[in-house]
């Protein structure tokens, strides 16, 4: 498109008179990509600078090299309407065009140097003035051959230097892997096997592209932060700029992207050094700090690159910014400790030195170590922060110690740093881009507090890039790269010789640890033991990586004799039962402990006591703690520590106040007082335990157990009907996937999707596989029962549901919520977050089944014998494993009775008894047959009206008092395997059991007291109802409450409840809803709204309206039943 043809068209859409600014956009974005090649013009972009978006922006190689603001053909530039906005965009933008498409006027760095007109308005028309068509051209043409730092944005800087930094890990993991799989010796395989064998010995080859790519980005952002002259940049000149006070760096980039740089990135690197030369990096940085309202923009900008280059990167390494406010508090306890435990007046700015014995270059085969001692003087305070991300809590010790004793003295501070404070600062950290953050944040903070080197050769910061979680190695030395050898052997010297005596950070959280060494592994080993006993438990919570790097610090403490450990991190191990190891082994070391307790636990639910919000103070689920942990030396070897807690509720900022405006002395800590064998680290309410533990453990009785399965793929392998999961096995079966096919089509994981299409071949259909698996209360749904589909499968316990009629108890082994409500029974198999949603819920079958080769078809009943002796002797009555008929009694099986419930009188049948063919007992009102074992009947009539009212139906447990082993004339001999089931069942769903023994319920399996002879068939029959309940197979769940009343497509759309109706979308809703119902809860879920929630999107069928009246009916059945239970004394 010329000048002419661009006026042409203007005029065209100029003269129809309905034509507005945005109607010309296209015709000028045509017309500046005809005049010059090589740029790419965008129309309405967002988010590209921090002053508003302008209309235009012209990139070129990504880089934003001008901007351009249209107004509507005619409209008056000079306007008084304009002024604010093209003010606000001469200022931030360095290079500008403000036009009427017509008339142009070209800014550079705010001021206007020219404007030309290339037509005017007359009688309604455009005319061009064509002898300024050359000129205009011309000054477009210099307009995009701009040099100067045109990226404004910080987040825009981010994304970019992450996309291109993604390119390069791409470029050079791709390239390692053919190198490698060729055993091809290139440079970049040199280079992967020096790092492995002298840094990172665990390093994959997407780990050491994951370096590379990220010392090449870092590299050139500190070179950039350290360049004056901002018109040039070039990798080559990256090299020169990287300051010296991180020579690793300097060395690395030097490495990997000088003379010898790979062919295959180099066009890549070229083209990232043109990002940076767009950019004035202090002046951006200085904005950002402002803008976000922090004195740490480096950790803003880190997250932000981050989070573009690798998300799940973030993630697997547990990186988590830590506010301002909680690294200020950490390290200002810190420095209280110092002064008030240790006698350091100066604290954290401490001087004293003191002597080791370390390993000199001699050899002494007398030496443990093989090498002659000798001593050298080191300072007393040395600190640590083993997993120092950007550098935040070194820099915030830094201000502290600055703030507090020199800002008077200003002549001594460069001296100090030098003598006593960059020789104490020690920081580990694996990650290549923290790395060289926290070095260029150190290198900023310093400069910005008036210090001046001595010299150009001054000390490094003892900031290493080395896996914290590795023993240090003492093999280094020998290695060809002399330079990355004095990295790792300088690491190696902290781990090795510093007597480290303050250990703080934010230690990363990653519940899946890859940090799997021999050394740290056999470190944990010590969490495992209490009282000198091994728990024998395989929990992979241990494995957490922030339960490492506690262990870690504590192995530091102990080998100096005495100091501190102060973390942030996630609060379970102050009261989850798996951590009673980690916590005596704590208790054992350190002489008092410190824990303030921040919550904001969003899997739990938490709220304060009041209530109200409770939020995290990191953007996590997690709910975290800080902990100060102390060792004086003081204490005796046989003594534990003393523990001190506090709660902090609240709103995060409310929070951050808090920990901004105390200090750890000024809180008002409860001492907690601990005990075996799970030395809680928070308050609790001991006074039941005596009375608990008199009771029978279910994990016990149930000595066949598991926690439920896992698929790790739900979407794929779990289906509401059989037909949907048949549909989708034969569709992955019959068309070829790959694993970006899965994750996408059914929103997959990588490790399933992976692990999935690794089976395939080993995958044949059989019918009987497809089964009925208890997913959530009252939602059943389908799942194919094959370790080729399903992850975790558990088949040698759940094989007994699939074998014959069965039932079980599901509960947990331990639960995050107050309400103790994770209590529910399946007759199939079982999800593993079925009754319990914030852990995991086990299963406990009642009845095993024979192997399918086994002679003996009998089930037998899932019960320690023990245990059932201790019922049988506390009841009086014989236990039967399958009940037989004798005298007058009847087997029980399917037997009926009448109920009378809210919803009327009904008849129910009980499938999991077994029942001979022909035989149905029913409750009379003259006469009476007892489900559960077997009745002797010696009377014609039995008119006790305690047990019958006047209808002949059972009633409440009032009417049922009186209900004895003999009584009126009926004796009851036995009881078998359901009747233990349901008295357990009924127990665990009394509201006062739960309130009592909440404490203990809360961190192990139940248990249940044993049952006397006064109440036991009360609890059983109130059981039984609720089990059958539970399972919707009594026939009280088809007596709706409820009703459906208006017409339309069913879908659900935002579930929600108001004045007793349950909606599903605008119009159509579910009526006479107990409010009871919609907010109960059963396993963590409120099942009336998890269940529709569940199907957000999706249309309800017949029997899908049908069912969801039939789980109100049961939800309000289950609070009647649970009040019923607590009238009966236990």
């Amino acid at each position: 498109m010329t000048t002419q043809q661009y006026l042409e068209q203007l005029n065209k859409r100029y003269k129809t008179g309905i034509s507005r600014e945005h109607t010309y956009r296209k015709d000028l974005e045509d017309l500046l990509i005809s005049l010059v090649k090589d740029i790419d013009v965008t129309n309405e972009p967002a988010n590209v600078t921090d002053c508003g978006n302008p209309d235009y922006v012209i990139t070129k190689k990504d880089i934003p090299i001008g901007y351009i603001e249209a107004k509507d053909i005619g409209k008056d530039l000079d306007s008084k309407n304009y002024k604010e906005q093209f003010s606000r965009y001469r200022k931030a933008l360095d290079n500008l065009i403000i036009t009427d498409y017509l008339r142009f006027q070209f800014f550079k760095e705010g001021e206007l140097v020219t404007q030309i007109e290339i037509a005017t308005i007359e009688n309604g028309e455009i005319k061009p003035i064509a002898k300024n068509f050359q000129q205009f051209e011309n000054l477009i043409k210099d307009f995009c051959t701009y040099i100067g730092q045109t990226i404004r944005s910080p987040k825009k800087l981010a994304e970019m230097m992450a996309g291109k930094a993604r390119l390069l890990q791409n470029t050079l993991e791709r390239a390692l892997e053919q190198d490698i799989a060729d055993d091809d010796n290139t440079e970049l395989n040199e280079q992967y096997e020096t790092f492995k064998d002298i840094l990172i010995h665990d390093l994959t080859p997407k780990g050491f592209s994951d370096i590379y790519a990220q010392t090449l980005a870092y590299g050139m952002f500190a070179a950039r932060y350290h360049d004056e002259v901002l018109d040039t940049f070039s990798r080559q000149e990256a090299a020169e700029k990287i300051p010296k006070s991180n020579p690793f760096l300097r060395r690395l980039f030097d490495y990997v992207a000088g003379t010898n740089i790979d062919d295959r990135i180099k066009h890549t690197v070229d083209n990232l050094a043109d990002v940076f030369r767009a950019v004035d990096l202090r002046k951006i940085l200085s904005k950002f700090g402002r803008s976000t309202k922090t004195q740490d923009p480096i950790v803003h900008f880190y997250e932000d690159f981050l989070s573009e280059y690798d998300s799940k990167l973030r993630k697997a390494k547990g990186v988590w910014y830590t506010p301002q406010p909680v690294v200020s508090f950490i390290v200002r306890a810190v420095d209280e400790v110092l002064k008030s435990e240790f006698g350091l007046s100066q604290g954290l700015a401490d001087t004293t030195k003191t002597k080791i014995q370390i390993d000199s270059q001699t050899t002494d085969k007398r030496s443990k170590s093989g090498y002659k001692q000798i001593e050298k003087e080191v300072h007393k305070v040395q600190v640590l922060d083993p997993a120092t991300g950007t550098g935040t809590f070194l820099a915030e010790a830094i201000k502290f110690i600055y703030n507090n004793n020199f800002k008077a003295m200003q002549g001594a501070w460069s001296g100090y740093v030098e003598e006593h404070l960059i020789p104490r600062l020690n920081g580990f950290e694996l990650l290549m881009a923290s790395y060289a953050m926290a070095h260029l944040k150190l290198d900023m903070l310093l400069t910005d507090t008036g210090y001046k080197p001595k010299s150009s050769q001054s000390q490094r910061f003892h900031i290493y890039l080395t896996n914290s979680l590795e023993e240090h190695h003492p093999d280094t030395g020998t290695l060809f790269a002399n330079w990355l050898s004095n990295e790792a052997n300088e690491a190696n010297q902290i781990k090795k010789d510093t007597p480290v005596m303050v250990v703080m950070g934010n230690p990363p959280y990653s519940g899946i640890s890859s940090n799997t060494g021999e050394w740290i592994t056999s470190l944990i080993e010590d969490y495992k033991y209490v009282d000198g006993v091994h728990f024998n438990e395989r929990k992979h919570w241990l494995n957490d990586d922030y339960v490492k790097f506690m262990r870690y610090g504590q192995y530091y403490i102990e080998k100096n004799g005495s100091g501190v450990l102060a973390f942030i991190n996630p609060h379970g191990f102050l009261d989850n039962p798996t951590f009673r190891g980690m916590r005596y082994s704590l208790l054992k070391t350190y002489d008092k402990i410190y824990t303030i307790d921040l919550h904001g636990n969003s899997k739990k639910k938490e709220t304060c006591p009041d209530g109200s919000k409770d939020e995290n103070v990191f953007d996590i689920m997690q709910g975290v703690s800080i902990n100060i942990l102390v060792k004086t030396g003081a204490k005796k070897n046989n003594e534990l520590a003393e523990v001190y807690h506090y709660d902090l509720y609240g709103k995060r900022n409310d929070k951050y106040e808090f920990l901004s405006q105390n200090s750890l002395s000024s809180i008002g800590f409860k001492k907690v007082e601990y005990s075996k064998p799970y030395y809680f680290f928070i308050p609790k309410d001991d006074s039941q335990r005596a009375s608990y533990e008199k009771g029978f453990s279910v994990v016990s009785l149930f000595p066949e157990n598991v926690t439920g399965i896992v698929t790790m793929g739900d979407s794929f392998a779990i289906a509401e009907t059989k037909q949907q999961l048949k549909d989708r096995l034969e569709d992955f079966l019959q068309i070829e996937k790959t694993e970006d096919n899965l994750k996408q089509k059914y929103k997959l994981g990588k490790n399933y999707a992976k692990w999935i299409l690794e089976n395939k071949n080993n995958i044949s259909i059989d019918d009987n596989k497809y089964v009925k698996l208890a997913y959530r209360p009252f939602d059943t749904q389908w799942t194919y029962f094959d370790n080729k589909i399903i992850w975790r499968w558990r088949e040698k316990i759940m094989k007994h549901m699939l074998n014959g009629d069965n039932v079980g108890l599901i509960t947990a082994r331990s639960n995050k919520s107050d309400s103790c409500d994770h209590f529910y029974i399946s007759n199939s198999i079982v999800e593993t977050k079925c009754g319990e949603r914030t852990t995991q819920s086990s299963f406990f079958p009642l009845y095993l089944y024979p192997n399918d080769d086994s002679l003996d078809s009998s089930r037998v009943p899932n019960l320690d014998m023990s245990i059932v002796k201790e019922i049988e002797k506390s009841l009086g009555l014989e236990f039967v494993a399958e009940p037989q008929p004798a005298d007058k009694s009847a087997p029980l099986s399917r037997g009926e009775y009448s109920l009378k419930t809210n919803v009327g009188v009904v008849p129910c049948a009980d499938p999991i008894r077994g029942q001979p063919q022909g035989i149905a007992p029913t409750i009379k009102p003259n006469g009476h047959t007892r489900e559960g074992g077997y009745l002797t009947d010696t009377s014609d009539n039995i008119g006790d009206s305690r047990l019958h009212g006047n209808d002949g139906d059972i009633n409440s447990p009032s009417d049922m008092k009186g209900w004895q082993s003999q009584t009126d004339g009926v004796v009851l001999k036995n009881f078998s395997p359901i009747d233990l089931l349901d008295y357990i069942y009924a127990v665990l769903h009394s509201p006062n059991y739960r309130e009592r023994y909440k404490e203990f319920l809360k961190i192990d399996f139940p248990r249940v007291p044993y049952p006397t002879i006064d109440t036991f068939w009360q609890l059983v029959e109130l059981g039984s109802q609720l089990r059958q309940i539970h399972l919707l197979e009594s026939q009280v769940v088809t007596n709706y409450i409820t009703s459906y009343p208006i017409d339309g497509d069913n879908i659900v759309d935002k579930p929600n409840y108001k004045d007793g109706k349950v909606y599903i979308n605008k119009g159509q809703y579910f009526d006479n809803v107990p409010e009871v119902a919609w907010n109960f809860y059963i396993g963590g879920y409120q099942p009336a709204q998890k269940w529709l929630k569940d199907r957000k999107g999706r249309e309800l069928g017949f029997e899908d309206i049908l069912h969801y009246q039939k789980i109100i009916v049961a939800l309000t059945e289950t609070d009647r039943l649970m009040r019923e239970i607590d009238k009966i004394k236990t």
